[in-house]
Order: structure tokens, then C-alpha cells, then sequence
């Protein structure tokens, strides 16, 4: 039962990140500036920011059916997979919105939203540190019913 509802919630999360992309896509203009660290700079071409992104994306959800397919029998860890999978679309929308608000032009207070940034990046690294936790657990249990 929890697969399915992460299987659903994932799939919801893959239309919102394209969503997403083809949106910021829209709106950025033709240099998109990355990185603004004084005299050091990064910045690349529209289509360029596009077509590194949009394959990273896919191949990172590609992974679902590429851990369904090797950890058929493991239900609770594909079930976990697919909640990596949405904390990570979750950070790679929040990251693209801030990219294409950042390159709009308008005067916005960047440092009144890190804490979205920030929290997303812990979002993972607590979705991460959770499969550990559950299967050392589950392994504890198994040994104190045997």
C-alpha cells in the first residue's frame, strides 16, 4: 500500500519538476547567470542551462524504474526509493525557481528564502539517513521475535 501512494506522489512530482523546468525555461533570458561571486562569475546560454538540466532530471527519475526492476521483492525499500526520488524533485523544483527569480531582474530579498533552500537540501539528507535507520531497526525487531 505505501509503494502505491509513493509510486502516485512520485509520478505527481515528476509532472510538477517538468512543469517547473518549462516554465523557468520561459522566462530566463538568453545568458542565465548561476553563480555571482564578484569578479568570479558563471553564467551559460538559455538553451545550454535547458539541456543540462532536463536530462539530469530524467535520468534521476529514470532511476525508479531502474531499482524497481533490481529490488523487485523489496518492497519497502523501492517504497523509500521513491521518496528519495520526490525530496530530490522537490529541491530541483525550489532550486530552478530560485534560479529563474534570481535572473528576472526584480529586486527581491534572496536571503528571506535560504531557509527553503536549505530545508529542502535537509529534506534529503534526512529522507537519506532514514532507509539506514529503518533496516537496522527492522534487523533488531527480526532478531528479538527469533
Amino acid at each position: 500500500m505505501g509503494l502505491k501512494i509513493f509510486k502516485a506522489i512520485w509520478f505527481l512530482s515528476m509532472i510538477a519538476v517538468l512543469a517547473n523546468v518549462l516554465y523557468i525555461y520561459a522566462g530566463l533570458p538568453e545568458t542565465v547567470l548561476i553563480e555571482d561571486a564578484g569578479p568570479t562569475s558563471f553564467s551559460m546560454g538559455k538553451e545550454t542551462f535547458f539541456y543540462i538540466i532536463t536530462p539530469m532530471i530524467a535520468f534521476i527519475n529514470a532511476m525508479v524504474y531502474l531499482v524497481s526492476s533490481v529490488f523487485r521483492k523489496d518492497l519497502d525499500f523501492r517504497a523509500w526509493f521513491h521518496g528519495l526520488i520526490v525530496a530530490l524533485n522537490i529541491f530541483f523544483i525550489i532550486a530552478l525557481s530560485f534560479i529563474g527569480l534570481y535572473n528576472s531582474g526584480e529586486r527581491y530579498a534572496y536571503r528571506s528564502i535560504d531557509f527553503v533552500i536549505y530545508g529542502s537540501i535537509a529534506l534529503i539528507a534526512i529522507w537519506a539517513l532514514g532507509w539506514p535507520v529503518y533496516s537496522v531497526f527492522r534487523r533488531l525487531k527480526h532478531k528479538e521475535l527469533v
